[in-house]
């Protein structure tokens, strides 16, 4: 195959890497979300609970007008804390790009986000604030949220070394790991392919849980399942590392989530 012949269908599979059943079944009934994830770095402090109430009064209200379910956490386990993320389901890339706009329109989100917005230099409502653009896997098109119960959520991104085993990874999934996590018991909340954001080729997917108990027994069964050792050792899959880094955080929702 010519190498720019390769390329091109590499980046093209990497939007639709998907069996053609599940494919021609979701075209019809499941239209793919986009995502925006955000992730809002704070000190340790008033900066939590100002920017807690910003999401929650100002930002969840606003954006349940225009999307839904707004997924919103804590950041319990995983590198600087104290962090929040929020998962903003979008129909299309360009609602990512002019949310700010149209929120800046919202009489009701202006007033409700207005201590956020004007806090002083000496006393800031954040540290920074990262986005990212994802969107759905085919053969998981769309946020399920798990039933409204305490649970905890574990975020996972998995990075590849090019774009040729970040779609291989992407196959993956569509090739039988979804099933594999369904059989082992997992609530599985979203996959998304990463379109714009730091450390790119990268996919990144949430999983639920009952309790950090729940986490670990489900993985346990996962990783003897005879299921996953056979895929795993693909020669399809297994020919290099087809992941090179896993950032894997644990999460708790705020109060407000609607995930």
């Amino acid at each position: 195959m010519d190498r720019r012949d390769f390329l091109a269908g590499t980046l093209a599979a990497s939007a639709v890497a998907v069996s053609p059943v599940t494919e021609a079944q979701n075209s019809i009934t499941r239209p793919r979300e986009f995502y925006q994830l955000r992730r809002y770095a704070l000190q340790s402090g008033p900066q939590a609970a100002m920017t807690e109430k910003y999401i929650s009064e100002a930002l969840i209200p606003a954006l349940a007008k225009r999307a839904g379910p707004v997924g919103a956490f804590r950041l319990d386990i995983g590198p600087e804390t104290p962090t929040f993320y929020v998962l903003i389901p979008i129909l299309a890339p360009a609602m990512a790009g002019a949310l700010e706009l149209e929120l800046a329109q919202d009489a009701d989100y202006v007033k409700a986000a207005e201590p956020f917005w004007i806090a002083p230099e000496a006393s800031p409502a954040f540290l920074r604030i990262d986005s990212s653009l994802l969107v759905a896997f085919d053969g998981w098109p769309r946020i399920t949220p798990p039933a409204k119960a305490k649970r905890i959520f574990q975020l996972r991104t998995y990075e590849s070394p090019s774009y040729r085993d970040h779609v291989l990874k992407v196959q993956m999934f569509h090739s039988g790991e979804f099933e594999i996590f369904r059989n082992a018991g997992f609530q599985m909340v979203f996959f998304g392919d990463t379109l714009i954001g730091q450390r790119m080729p990268s996919l990144t997917y949430m999983l639920s849980f009952a309790d950090s108990a729940d986490l670990d027994a489900k993985w346990n069964v996962f990783r003897n399942d005879p299921a996953w050792k056979k895929l795993s050792a693909d020669p399809r899959f297994a020919f290099e590392a087809i992941v090179s880094n896993i950032t894997n955080l644990v999460l708790s929702p705020l109060a407000a989530s609607q995930v």
